[in-house]
């Protein structure tokens, strides 16, 4: 059978950072073994979902580049893939279990379970459905009155399944209640929507988070009921807070740690440097730190994946986004350009392709985002260039003028500002100790830039001259 596997997330808010390290795994392991990417919205919570939540997992997932081969806004066989427009499916499935005596219909009230409930906690025990309709038949169903559809979960013996991740997991039947299927108005509860849709769209393993475990025996056992051979299993260890924490929004922003996929598109991250990060979240190739897409795609299996929880490291998350950005490896010159413009012009700037490339060259080494590029470069095309007062202060002062002065001379006779020029013109004649302050924030108006050399080659001549100019004039001013 060839492989198909799912991701299936709810549009009741952003793409989170998580859910996109389950997304990824899944992509990797479909494009590994020339399976099928189903993408599937489970929308079936209507109170909390949105078109613009929707939007952002479908904006973020092709951000990230992780296409599907059937889901919305592409089509397939086993459609629609948004859960609202499936109910008539869960109605059917669910028929047929009470027919067969698998599931019935409960009548009990939410009055009723509320006191029942009431009545657990008095007694400091866990509550358990008790079984209130199981044994009622047909004859007993009330007319016109609302109710659900519970599964019929076995009273004794175990279920178990073999974890791709975490091997054999095995649940006494007696800890499993008899579950809601379906509410009263249509709508499947996650396990039942989930194992119907995997059914109905032929998925062969499901990989999710550690958390999703608790849910996993229900689901084998709906799989049994239904006729169906259950898919395989992987579940993977958790993202968590630097403190150890589930990592929700509020955990996360303790930390400055984003957990929308769109905050990291918003803070200039690489797609590949994002999915680099994730990648190693719960899965190793050796001591590989960083990867290609198509090396990713190549060596993904879950024999890699680990059973320990990991913590977020945001400072590791933009180191390895800055080792991805800078390596023409990962990320081409071309590629690096594209993804910085849009955070030059967000600045106001709008410099051609070829002169926005020298420039980015100057500073990508040190850019860890392209946000943090689309800064460095922002005196090569601002004027007139800002510059910091603090360092015009320390640096500009009126000894700095003759040593401007003697520079812009220097620079004045040559034909080209290539560095190799200017190392082979400068370095023998200038102390650049003594000249490097003043003549940094004469040209870049900061007391901090890469080399002086690769800012004067991308500058350009007449732009040296003029900033030069000006600082000689600041300088001689006092």
């Amino acid at each position: 059978m060839s492989v198909r596997v799912r991701f299936a997330p709810s549009p009741t808010g952003y793409l989170h950072i998580g859910g996109a390290r389950t997304a990824l795994f899944n992509w990797l392991y479909a494009r590994r073994h020339g399976g099928v990417f189903v993408l599937r919205v489970e929308d079936t919570d209507q109170a909390r979902s949105t078109e613009e939540s929707y939007r952002a997992i479908i904006d973020s997932m092709r951000w990230l580049g992780l296409d599907w081969d059937e889901g919305p806004e592409v089509g397939g066989p086993h459609g629609p893939y948004t859960q609202m427009e499936r109910l008539a499916s869960y109605a059917q499935a669910a028929d047929r279990l009470v027919d067969e005596g698998k599931a019935y219909r409960c009548y009990a009230t939410k009055d009723e379970l509320d006191a029942l409930r009431r009545d657990a906690e008095r007694q400091k025990k866990q509550f358990f459905y008790p079984h209130l309709w199981r044994d009622k038949t047909s004859k007993d169903w009330i007319a016109g009155a609302p109710y659900v559809i519970r599964f019929k979960s076995p009273l004794s013996g175990e279920t178990s399944f073999d974890d791709e991740v975490f091997g054999r997991i095995t649940t006494p039947n007696d800890h499993l209640q008899d579950f809601v299927l379906l509410r009263s108005d249509g709508v499947p509860l996650y396990n039942f929507g989930a194992v119907v849709d995997d059914v109905t769209m032929k998925i062969t393993l499901v990989a999710r988070g550690r958390d999703h475990v608790v849910n996993t025996p229900q689901q084998v056992l709906l799989y049994e009921a239904l006729g169906a051979p259950a898919p395989r299993f992987a579940h993977l260890p958790m993202m968590l807070a630097p403190d150890g924490k589930k990592l929700s929004k509020r955990e996360a922003e303790r930390y400055d740690i984003p957990v929308s996929v769109t905050a990291y598109r918003d803070r200039g991250f690489s797609p590949d440097g994002l999915l680099n990060y994730l990648v190693r979240f719960g899965w190793s190739h050796g001591d590989q730190e960083t990867f290609t897409r198509r090396e990713m795609i190549d060596l993904f299996d879950f024999s890699g994946a680990s059973r320990a929880d990991g913590k977020f490291d945001m400072k590791k998350c933009l180191a390895i986004n800055h080792k991805i950005s800078k390596d023409e490896r990962t990320t081409s010159r071309h590629e690096y350009a594209r993804r910085a413009r849009p955070f030059v012009e967000a600045r106001g700037l709008a410099p051609d392709d070829a002169h926005l490339g020298r420039a980015l060259d100057v500073v990508r080494e040190r850019a860890r985002t392209f946000v943090e590029a689309a800064d460095a470069v922002d005196y090569f095309f601002r004027e007139p260039v800002a510059r910091d007062p603090v360092a015009v202060k320390s640096a500009l002062v009126p000894a700095a003028a003759p040593v401007l002065a003697r520079l812009r001379a220097e620079v004045a006779k040559l034909d080209a500002l290539d560095p190799e020029t200017l190392h082979a013109a400068l370095d023998a004649t200038f102390d650049w100790k003594q000249a490097g302050p003043a003549a940094r924030v004469a040209l870049t108006g900061r007391a901090a830039s890469p080399g002086l050399h690769e800012v004067m080659s991308a500058l350009g001549k007449a732009t040296v001259l003029a900033r030069l100019d000006e600082a000689i004039a600041i300088a001689s001013a006092g």
